[in-house]
């Protein structure tokens, strides 16, 4: 799944950046390495990443100077990723305006979880406003509403009810008893009957614009999105 999340990788050790890069690709990030390394930050400020990945032991300038570049114009988040353990590095790493430091060698899980991290507390609001649900679908928690190519899908007031407490608990199951205590919060009372046909109108126009099955059932426990 795309995460929507744009990493610049600055790494002058090809093989290392490639790899990184088929990882995190894994995890549906869009990844980008640096191939000008004389000319990192104006690289990186074209592609816009959402974080940047950034060697010390570079040819031409450090990265030391690269981060002191890169955040004249940019508060982009940046990791360290550095064979350079000693603490002098580290300080000058914080000094220069990055926001962590990974010594190599480091495992990918392990980098992955920094960058989870990184991303978290930087994107906070922006990571959580859209979520990716297919293609060209989206469910955009600010407005409770479900996009398609750009445009707000026309569902009722009790089907966003339905839909954003589904999306607000993914992918835990949501007891029936939950959903329509969630709908009486509207003053409009639901039985049990109700609930299941509306449910399956919801399930209905949603296979309109997405071949797989959204919301599932379990068995006398409630519905999830997984």
């Amino acid at each position: 799944m795309d995460t929507g999340m744009k990493l610049f990788i600055v790494e002058d050790d090809e093989i290392l950046a490639a790899e990184i890069s088929r990882f995190l690709a894994r995890w549906g990030y869009q990844t980008a390495a640096a191939c000008h390394f004389d000319a990192v930050a104006a690289e990186c400020l074209a592609y816009g990443p959402h974080l940047v990945l950034l060697d010390i032991n570079l040819p031409f300038y450090d990265g030391f100077y690269w981060c002191s570049q890169i955040r004249m114009h940019s508060q982009v988040p940046i990791i360290y990723i550095s064979s350079r353990g000693d603490d002098k590095d580290k300080i000058m790493a914080v000094a220069q305006g990055g926001d962590d430091y990974v010594e190599k060698p480091f495992h990918l899980e392990l980098l992955k979880a920094k960058i989870e991290a990184m991303l978290r507390r930087a994107y906070q609001y922006q990571t959580r406003s859209r979520v990716l649900l297919g293609e060209g679908l989206y469910f955009d928690y600010g407005m409770s509403a479900l996009i398609y190519q750009n445009a707000e899908f026309a569902l009722t007031k009790s089907e966003k009810r339905i839909l954003a407490k589904l999306m607000e608990q993914r992918p835990a199951v949501v007891a029936r008893e939950e959903l329509m205590m969630e709908l009486w919060s509207t003053e409009e009372f639901v039985s049990d009957g109700t609930l299941t046909t509306m449910v399956s109108r919801l399930r209905s126009k949603l296979k309109q614009i997405c071949s797989n099955e959204l919301i599932r059932t379990r068995k006398g426990q409630g519905y999830f999105i997984p």
